[in-house]
Formats: structure tokens, C-alpha cells, sequence
């Protein structure tokens, strides 16, 4: 089963433990995540269910494009790394 792991900086906001949940794609796994954590799903995705802007997902190494239906496929022993985007200049 994937596990999804949570930066410190998402869980400075919400608390956020690493979780091992069933899920196919990116979205199922964070669903399985979400529906024990409410204000977590807030902080992650927006009110049409996309990825927010400050936040980035990266599985296996890779970092998630689909940002709307976070459909990447994770496999049974992938690493699902959700972070906060950092930006600054």
C-alpha cells in the first residue's frame, strides 16, 4: 500500500502523521488520507478538488502534473510526498 508522507511545513498548519492507505492514483490514496483529516484536505486541495498553488505532490521521485484530477498511477510500495511550495525572490 502507498504511503503518503507529509512535509513539516504542511504540518506546521494542520497536523498531518504519515499514513499507509489502500489507492491506485494520487487522488485515491490522498482520499483515503482526507477522510479521516478534513482540514488537511483543505489545506491541500481547493474548493473544486484541485491542488493548491502553494502546495506540490512528488511519487516516487517524480513530481505530479495532473494538478486537477491527480490521476498518476502510485504502485503498492510507492511514496507519495506532499510538500509546500516555496517561492521567493
Amino acid at each position: 500500500m502507498p504511503k503518503v508522507i507529509f512535509a513539516s511545513h504542511v504540518q506546521r498548519h494542520v497536523p498531518a502523521p504519515d499514513r499507509v492507505v489502500d489507492g491506485g492514483t494520487v487522488r485515491t490514496a490522498l482520499d483515503a488520507v482526507f477522510a479521516d483529516n478534513r482540514p488537511l484536505r483543505g489545506y491541500v486541495l481547493d474548493d473544486q478538488g484541485h491542488l493548491r498553488k502553494h502546495v506540490v505532490i512528488f511519487v516516487d521521485g517524480a513530481r505530479v502534473t495532473d494538478r486537477e484530477g491527480l490521476s498518476e498511477h502510485v504502485r503498492p510500495d510507492s511514496e507519495i510526498y506532499v510538500l509546500q511550495a516555496l517561492s521567493g525572490g
